[in-house]
């Protein structure tokens, strides 16, 4: 059987990249034995899972372990399996179906020289013009990284950096080098998962769905078939913030000096926030909201790492609600709804769906006006600037 063959086998009555990256996870799960020996860049790994978590810009990754024990995540098309093994040729064929070289090159060993670091995985944690602060993920300790161009890395995301230059300094390390890549990985950066609070259980008998009579809109129909659920608010974290003893916000803040045309001073006290706890959903949110127009592909970054570090707190069958009502929801309902709604911007139209639709799941309520935005989004209309979105 050749590539091709294969390639039509896995994809055979999936439509569109997003279900056929779904046909070729399922392919990796059913076919490839994990753990499995493998290279990353050289480097002998061991491939412990091939997974495909919703995102076509990510497509499918694999999550490998050195022999230290440490696990990271990587793009699955780079990895390099044994020639001749069944994992090389479903990677061979998963490259394909991507455009790429089936077979890619084995990288030259080389001797590095002399003046060369080994490479770091760093926890960025804030970013302020072309520096960021990071936590060195081996050894906890704190990094400055000088990067080589604005917007290169975000706070929450897992930077593997090359350094070329590096100084101790009495605040830590300095370094300069190349970003080779990032991803996101929140159950790495170690944080505290935020607590769930229990607020009562929420009867869709008792929502209110429209005037006695009204047809009921398809979205709604399978949340009221499914019942009664227990509903919860997530913590809000906001570093430094008392309110018992002052009413001193910092994203009222930060929305003011944007509003009074000082953007580098309302995104430093976003940043500080971040600095201060990765949790802190709403710097997150409000980060991606000053990039949102000009530039979604780097907005939709600052609202993933809000989603997931949120999604720390919930199990993978949470089947509860998070209200609008309950203020501390807000945080992690913005995140997700402006990455859905950058989702459709970038014409990424299954996932922004699917996106939706767990929003209404989550608050039937629908302050967001989620319920809307889906139509256009299954008739695939694109994306269009409108005040009511």
């Amino acid at each position: 059987m050749t590539l091709d063959d294969l390639i039509d086998e896995i994809t055979t009555d999936a439509e569109g990249d997003h279900e056929q990256l779904w046909a070729f996870r399922q392919a990796f799960e059913d076919e490839v034995p994990v753990p499995t020996e493998a290279t990353i860049a050289g480097q002998p790994v061991t491939i412990t899972k091939f997974d495909f978590d919703g995102n076509e810009r990510r497509g499918l990754t694999a999550t490998c372990r050195l022999p230290d024990q440490t696990k990271f995540e990587v793009a699955a098309c780079d990895v390099l399996m044994p020639p001749g093994s069944k994992g090389a040729r479903y990677v061979a064929a998963y490259r394909k179906w991507m455009g790429l070289t089936p077979i890619p090159k084995a990288p030259r060993k080389k001797t590095p020289p002399p003046t060369s670091h080994p490479s770091m995985r760093l926890a960025v944690r804030s970013v302020r013009g072309k520096l960021a602060l990071c936590r060195d993920l081996s050894d906890d300790s704190d990094v400055t990284l000088r990067l080589e161009r604005l917007h290169e890395v975000v706070p929450g995301e897992i930077a593997v950096v090359v350094p070329t230059k590096r100084t101790d300094k009495p605040d830590g390390v300095h370094i300069q080098g190349r970003v080779e890549r990032t991803f996101l990985d929140a159950a790495a950066l170690g944080l505290s998962p935020l607590s769930l609070e229990p607020r009562g259980i929420w009867n869709p008998k008792r929502h209110y769905w429209g005037e006695p009579g009204d047809p009921i809109e398809a979205w709604a129909r399978p949340i009221i078939k499914r019942g009664p659920r227990p509903a919860f608010e997530m913590e809000q974290v906001l570093p430094g913030t008392d309110f018992a003893v002052s009413d001193y916000d910092p994203i009222i803040e930060s929305s003011d000096l944007r509003g009074n045309g000082d953007s580098a001073g309302a995104r430093k006290v976003l940043m500080d926030l971040c600095a201060a706890d990765l949790r802190c959903l709403d710097a997150q949110a409000h980060l991606g909201n000053m990039l949102f127009d000009r530039r979604p592909e780097l907005a939709i970054r600052h609202y993933d790492v809000g989603v997931r570090i949120g999604e720390l707190t919930m199990k993978p069958d949470f089947e509860g609600l998070l209200p609008w009502g309950w203020i501390d929801n807000r945080p992690f309902l913005r995140c997700l709804y402006s990455w859905a709604l950058c989702l459709w911007r970038l014409e990424r139209y299954t996932e922004a769906e699917e996106t939706f639709k767990r929003i209404l799941w989550l608050n039937p309520t629908d302050n967001q006006g989620a319920r809307f935005v889906i139509k256009e989004i299954r008739t695939r209309i694109p994306w269009k600037d409108r005040s009511d979105y």
